[in-house]
C-alpha cells in the first residue's frame, strides 16, 4: 500500500472508489449526498485548488496495482492544526490499513506540512474508527454529533 497526495489523475478513480463504497461508508458516517457524486469532477478540481492554497491536504491510499483502496485527508488547516478524516474500501477493511494510513498521515502532517496537532471525530458506534485513532495516539477530548448522531472528538499532539 502507498499513501499519495491527491492529484489531477486520481479524479475518476476517486469517484469510482466513493461510488462503489457509498452504502458501506453511509452505515458509519453521514452520506455525502447525491450532489457529491453528480458534481464530482468540479469537486475534484476544487479539492486540488484547496490543496494548492494549503488549506487542506488530500491523500489516496493505493494497493500495489494502483487501485484506490482508501483516502486520508487533512482539512481545515489553520494555526498548526488540522482535522483528519479517513476511509477504507469495504473489501480492504479489517486488515490494519486504516491504522497504517493514519500513522503515515500523522507523520506527513508533522514532517511535510509542519502541523503540531490533529483533531478527529467519529460516531460512538464506529468502533473501528475509534480503534484506529486510539492506536495512533489520539485521545478523546469531548463529545459532539456527526450527522445528528452521537460522536466523540479526539486530538493528538504531533512530536517534532
Amino acid at each position: 500500500m502507498q499513501l499519495q497526495q491527491l492529484g489531477a489523475g486520481h479524479r475518476d478513480a476517486v469517484l469510482d472508489f466513493e461510488t462503489a463504497n457509498r452504502d458501506y461508508f453511509a452505515a458509519t458516517v453521514p452520506d455525502r449526498g447525491d450532489d457529491f457524486f453528480t458534481d464530482y469532477p468540479a469537486r475534484h478540481t476544487a479539492l486540488l485548488a484547496m490543496q494548492e492554497a494549503g488549506t487542506d491536504r488530500f491523500h489516496v491510499l493505493t494497493a500495489d496495482d494502483g487501485t484506490i483502496i482508501g483516502r486520508v485527508n487533512l482539512t481545515h488547516i489553520s494555526s498548526g492544526e488540522a482535522e483528519i478524516g479517513y476511509r477504507i474500501a469495504r473489501d480492504f477493511a479489517g486488515r490494519g490499513l486504516a491504522t497504517e494510513a493514519v500513522r503515515q498521515a500523522c507523520h506527513l502532517a508533522r514532517s511535510a506540512y509542519g502541523l503540531e496537532r490533529l483533531r478527529a471525530a467519529t460516531t460512538t458506534d464506529n468502533h473501528g474508527s475509534r480503534t484506529v485513532l486510539l492506536r495512533n495516539g489520539f485521545t478523546i477530548v469531548g463529545e459532539t454529533t456527526l450527522g445528528g448522531r452521537p460522536a466523540h472528538r479526539f486530538t493528538r499532539e504531533l512530536e517534532p
